[in-house]
């Protein structure tokens, strides 16, 4: 199937940045950049004692030129690239959600307009992030392309959402033409004396080396052309460390959840920091559905 490329549009300058990194990704993969403009009827959120009355809302003019605009930006600026634009009657994020359905990634900014400042995951892009069919692509304004040259980094723990974060990340890093460094974090040393510490120390060696022996032969085996590093990092927490690595890479892929995750938490708390806080766009990790 030739799955487009889905990018959430607005007109905020947040948005633009990601409508430039979901082009990038349209052009890696072969496939067409779709344009989406979700709106809600103009009485807001609540639901009118007769609809009908009101029928379907109208597309909106200003939004309509304003994505006409940006596709013919982006067509300019992307050799070979075909776009098409369009408004969904809908809720931004539920609109979103609903084209990841037929897409093969779908990109969002981190916040859009009206989005509050220290608010550094809106809404949309949490909802999308969290419930999509389809990878997500979240790009934060203020760190809109990473290092293009960087490598693609992946967070490893054994876990099933990892394995799909891998396989996704591989197959991005083999696009991008850049290795693919498997982050396994542990966590940093308690205070021991040297006995006790240099046993722990090489337990802990130990199981990272397996962790990424097993996670690296699992990618190999998919992806044979792709130039494949191990990274195992100490920090105090998971996202702290993976945050840290990210300030050299062109982007970080996370699961939806990791060991530890509740079941009904469907971005778990690392993925969540990481999409806040990384220094390159994140991809979030989904099976196609």
């Amino acid at each position: 199937m030739n799955r487009p490329v889905v990018v959430g549009v607005d007109g905020s300058p947040a948005s633009l940045a990601a409508a430039e990194q979901a082009a990038h990704a349209a052009v890696l993969r072969g496939v067409p950049l779709h344009l989406v403009h979700g709106y809600l009827h103009p009485l807001g959120y609540g639901v009118p004692l007769n609809p009908y009355d009101l029928g379907v809302p109208a597309p909106s003019e200003e939004a309509q030129r304003m994505l006409e605009r940006t596709a013919a930006e982006l067509a300019d600026r992307w050799s070979g690239l075909t776009v098409q634009a369009r408004q969904v009657a809908g809720g931004a994020g539920a609109t979103l959600v609903e084209e990841s359905r037929r897409a093969d990634l779908v990109v969002v900014s981190s916040r859009g307009l009206g989005g509050f400042a220290g608010l550094l995951l809106g809404s949309v892009g949490a909802q999308v992030a969290a419930h999509a069919y389809c990878p997500v692509l979240v790009v934060r304004p203020d760190t809109p392309a990473g290092r293009p040259d960087g490598p693609v980094l992946v967070g490893v723990d054994g876990s099933p959402a990892a394995g799909v974060a891998a396989d996704q990340a591989a197959a991005e890093a083999v696009r991008r033409g850049v290795p693919l460094v498997l982050v396994h974090v542990g966590p940093t040393p308690p205070e021991r004396d040297e006995a006790d510490a240099e046993q722990a120390e090489a337990g802990y060696r130990a199981h990272a080396v397996r962790l990424l022996a097993e996670a690296s032969a699992a990618v190999r085996a998919d992806h044979p052309d792709v130039v494949l590093r191990e990274h195992p990092v100490r920090a105090v927490g998971v996202a702290q460390g993976l945050v840290e690595a990210s300030a050299t890479a062109s982007v970080l892929a996370v699961g939806t959840r990791g060991r530890g995750g509740f079941t009904g938490l469907l971005l778990g708390s690392v993925s969540q920091a990481v999409v806040q806080h990384a220094h390159c766009p994140v991809l979030v990790a989904h099976p196609y559905r």
